[in-house]
Formats: structure tokens, C-alpha cells, sequence
């Protein structure tokens, strides 16, 4: 072997961007390496062209990132190691310090005194739990799992209805297409087929398997988008019930202080007030969370009842496939949010949202009415601070929008206010007792109709009650029983 010419089978005398390749596609790597050199292909100029970075080692790490991004994804709807990453990442931007022993005592004082006011305005009692005080990386520690059972339904069901949909639109071939220069790969382009299996396939130089790299793409985007909403969040709230849905499975009341306090800082409130106000909103939704059972499974069945029926538009997205590249998450993360993906609502999605977002504003509404009533005799800003918090819910962080485009559900009530207004009319109607004895049963819940005219809601339940009456007296009457009384009823 002459001396200008390196030996491949050592390590130190192979040229740099060889190593590179022979790190990166395993297996793979001598066809690959042998389809370029026969291709008279340099890598260096492919990279340039490509417009990935010219240092061998940089383009590892990129390379190395797809890898493991594919790795990792397996056949999960998100990709949640990339999820959770990028979620502490994000939770730790502008600085996440640690809670001082100074912030969890003033947590617990906020709690121990925010219980003893709620006694007088509500009927549902404390919930025994310790309030917390969290960082933003624990609150994304302990509220990741609930993410994952608010959106694997719709990031499955998305997912296979974009296997479906590019299964009948991708043109044949578009695998091989992807590795030509300046084709559908971007990044990829240029690369033989055995380098796009060593990295996007199975690793052995086989066929790339559309349907699984799909889904894989799909996994990894998912993963991008959840981790970035979830860490943006977390920089957010001030508690765990601030959207309205539980994100822990078993509800404890909990703030973040380094949140309420940048929530606080230019408001000419007292910071211990604030405190006590968040601190009240979040005991209060904890009870209700706690003592109405029912209500978790209601809520998480809605967003499932939504996932169930989501449908593509293959035409459309036949047509939008060929400007975006498959392998860049990036580019697949810009599209989603676009709405290039945006999934079609069916009639019977369109039913389960306005479900939920009746029982989202029913949720917040309880808890603004309830929190009020406990503040306004101790709190001497709580009529400002309720409308701040009020507005702050209305118009969405970016977190919540980028659920929204992600997977069409908007996580705040836009009718907060009716709602708020329909339970002090119930309240003023039948008393505490009576507002709260609402929540025993999903059947006895206010509909969007109460929300549109609160008060004909007194109206429309008693009606209701008679008409399950006679419907219980025609039932006796066929099977020979003695009629419940009409006490019975109600």
C-alpha cells in the first residue's frame, strides 16, 4: 500500500471524514463508503452542498443527533427522552433556582392560611396534603406523566393517519429519492442508499422501511413539540390546576415560587398577598380535584374522544409532502405548526371539544367564584388580582398555543366568565351546599346551554327532574312496580 494511500482497517491513518462515517453507519459503512468512492463523491463537497458544517467532528455530533433522535423514537407516539430533555432545557432558561427553606415556609404558611379561608366559602373539605413548593424542573418531573396521557391518544391516532395518508401520496421510489442531490433529503441529499439505512433504516444497508420512519419522524416531532411546551410552561404557571386540568394523578397543592414571584414583581400588590391569592386558586381547584373522582377520567375521556376520530386530508397533504423534508424534524415541527398536518374535525370532534371546553370553563369558573368569595373578606387587591388572572387565562401563553396547533386543543376556557357568573347564580339560588352538591354526579353538570343563559339553568334542571320522572313512572307502570314518590326525584 503506497504511503499516500491510507490503511482502512486503522483507525489513526483513515482520512477524517471516513472515521466519520464509519462511526456513524456501523455496519453500513463499507458499502456506503464504497458506493461514494464509485460515485467519485467527496464528502466534504457533499457536506458543503448539503450545507452541514465542514468540521468532521460537528457533523458527527449532527448526524450522531438524527441517530439517536431515530433510536430513541422506537414505535412510541413521542419520542419521550427528547421530550424530557428539551422540557428541562427549556424549564431552566433565565435561571430556575433552587426553592430556599425561606420559600417553602412562606408556601406552607400561604397554604395553612389559604385552607382555614376556603372552609367558609366552600363545602368540599381540605384534602389533607401538604402544599409544595417546586422549582420548575420538578414541576416538569412530576407533570410529565400527565402529559403523556393527555396527548399519546392524539399523537397516535395523527400518526397513523400520516402513514395512511403518505402511504397512497408519496410517488414510488420517493425512498431513493431521498438520498439524490438536492431531492426530498435536504441534509440527506447525496447520500447513497446504505448511508440513509445506516442512519435512517434498520442499519445493515437494507431498505429504508417508509412507515416506520414515519412514524419515527412523527415520534421525534411529537417529542419536540410536547418537551418545548411543557419546559415553555413550566416557566408559567404557579401551580399545578393552572390550565384546569390535573396534571398530577394525585392532586396536591403546589406553587412555584420563583413563577408567583416574577408574576408579582411591578404590581403594586403586596408579594404576600399574591401569594395568598394563587395560593387559595390552587387549594381550591385541589379539592375540587380531589373529592369530585369523577372528574379526572371525564376530562382525559374527552381529549380521548377527540384522539379516536382524527381523520387527514390525503389530497392536501399529498400536495404539501413534496416541499417539506421528511428527514429535518425541524422543517416537519415548522409544518405542524403551520397547519400544513393540521388534522380535519370531524361533526363528532367538533362535539368532544365543545365538551370539553364547556367542562374546562365549568372547572375555572368554580374555582374563580370560589377563590373570590374567600379572598374579598381578607384580601385587600383580590378584586384586581381576580381579573388580572382572569385575563391572563383568556389570552393563552405561548405554551398553550403550542398545544393548540399541536393538537387542536385549546387548554383555557374562553368562558370563564359565564361560568363563574352561572355558579354564583346557583349559589345565590340554592346556597354553598347546593352549588357544590353540582359536582356529585357528571349528569347533574351545567351544559353549554346553562352558559349561554345562567339563569334559566334552575329552570331547565327541574325540568329535566320531571321529565326523568315520568320516564321512571312509564318504566314502573310496564314492569308492575310500585312508582317512585316524587320526593324520590330530586
Amino acid at each position: 500500500m503506497s504511503p499516500q494511500t491510507p490503511d482502512p482497517a486503522v483507525p489513526g491513518e483513515q482520512p477524517d471524514w471516513e472515521q466519520v462515517l464509519r462511526s456513524m453507519l456501523g455496519p453500513a459503512a463499507d458499502e456506503a463508503i464504497a458506493q461514494l468512492r464509485a460515485a467519485g463523491i467527496d464528502p466534504a463537497a457533499m457536506a458543503s452542498g448539503a450545507g452541514l458544517p465542514q468540521d468532521p467532528a460537528a457533523l458527527q455530533q449532527v448526524f450522531s443527533q438524527v441517530q439517536r433522535m431515530f433510536a430513541e423514537s422506537g414505535d412510541e407516539p413521542v419520542n419521550w427522552s427528547m421530550a424530557h430533555e428539551l422540557a428541562r432545557q427549556q424549564a431552566s432558561l433565565g435561571g430556575d433556582p433552587s426553592v430556599s427553606r425561606a420559600e417553602t415556609d412562606q408556601v406552607a404558611q400561604a397554604f395553612s392560611v389559604a385552607e382555614l379561608w376556603l372552609d367558609a366559602a366552600t363545602d368540599l373539605p381540605p384534602t389533607g396534603a401538604t402544599g409544595r413548593a417546586w422549582s420548575r424542573a420538578e414541576w416538569v418531573e412530576a407533570t410529565l406523566p400527565t402529559w403523556r396521557t393527555l396527548t399519546e391518544p392524539v399523537a397516535s391516532s395523527l400518526s397513523t393517519a400520516l402513514v395512511q395518508a403518505l402511504g397512497s401520496s408519496l410517488p414510488e421510489g420517493f425512498a431513493e429519492e431521498l438520498g439524490a442531490p438536492g431531492g426530498p433529503g435536504g441534509a440527506f441529499g447525496g447520500l447513497p442508499p446504505a448511508a440513509l439505512s445506516g442512519l435512517l433504516g434498520d442499519g445493515t444497508g437494507g431498505p429504508i422501511d417508509m412507515g416506520q420512519l414515519l412514524r419515527r419522524l412523527g415520534s421525534a416531532v411529537f417529542g419536540l413539540q410536547v418537551g418545548q411546551a411543557s419546559g415553555t410552561l413550566s416557566r408559567e404557571v404557579f401551580g399545578a390546576t393552572d390550565i384546569g386540568l390535573p396534571l398530577l394523578e394525585q392532586p396536591v397543592p403546589v406553587l412555584v415560587p420563583h413563577n408567583v414571584a416574577e408574576f408579582g414583581e411591578g404590581l403594586e400588590v403586596p408579594a404576600d398577598e399574591v401569594r395568598l391569592f394563587l395560593a387559595l386558586r390552587e387549594a381550591a381547584a385541589t379539592r375540587l380535584f380531589t373529592h369530585v373522582p369523577w372528574l379526572r377520567a371525564h376530562l382525559f375521556g374527552l381529549v380521548e374522544a377527540y384522539a379516536r376520530g382524527i381523520a387527514i386530508d390525503a389530497d392536501e397533504l399529498g400536495e404539501a409532502v413534496r416541499s417539506v423534508d421528511p428527514t429535518d424534524p425541524q422543517a416537519l415541527q415548522e409544518a405542524l405548526t403551520g397547519g400544513i398536518f393540521v388534522p380535519q374535525n370531524t361533526p363528532e370532534q367538533a362535539a368532544a371539544l365543545e365538551r370539553l371546553e364547556t367542562s374546562l370553563a365549568l372547572v375555572e369558573g368554580w374555582v374563580d367564584e370560589v377563590t373570590a368569595q374567600a379572598a374579598l373578606p381578607h384580601l385587600p387587591h383580590a378584586v384586581p388580582l381576580r381579573e388580572m388572572l382572569r385575563r391572563r387565562r383568556a389570552s393563552g401563553g405561548p405554551a398553550e398555543q403550542t398545544f393548540a396547533s399541536l393538537v387542536g386543543l385549546e387548554l383555557r376556557p374562553r368562558r370563564l366568565r359565564d361560568a363563574a357568573t352561572l355558579w354564583a347564580a346557583i349559589d345565590a339560588e340554592r346556597g354553598q351546599s347546593g352549588r357544590d352538591a353540582v359536582w356529585q354526579h357528571p349528569d347533574l353538570m351545567p351544559t353549554t346551554a346553562d352558559l349561554d343563559d345562567p339563569s334559566g339553568y334552575a329552570a331547565r334542571r327541574q325540568a329535566a327532574i320531571d321529565e326523568g320522572a315520568e320516564l321512571d313512572r312509564a318504566l314502573a307502570e310496564i314492569l308492575g312496580e310500585e312508582p317512585p314518590k316524587d320526593d324520590e326525584q330530586s
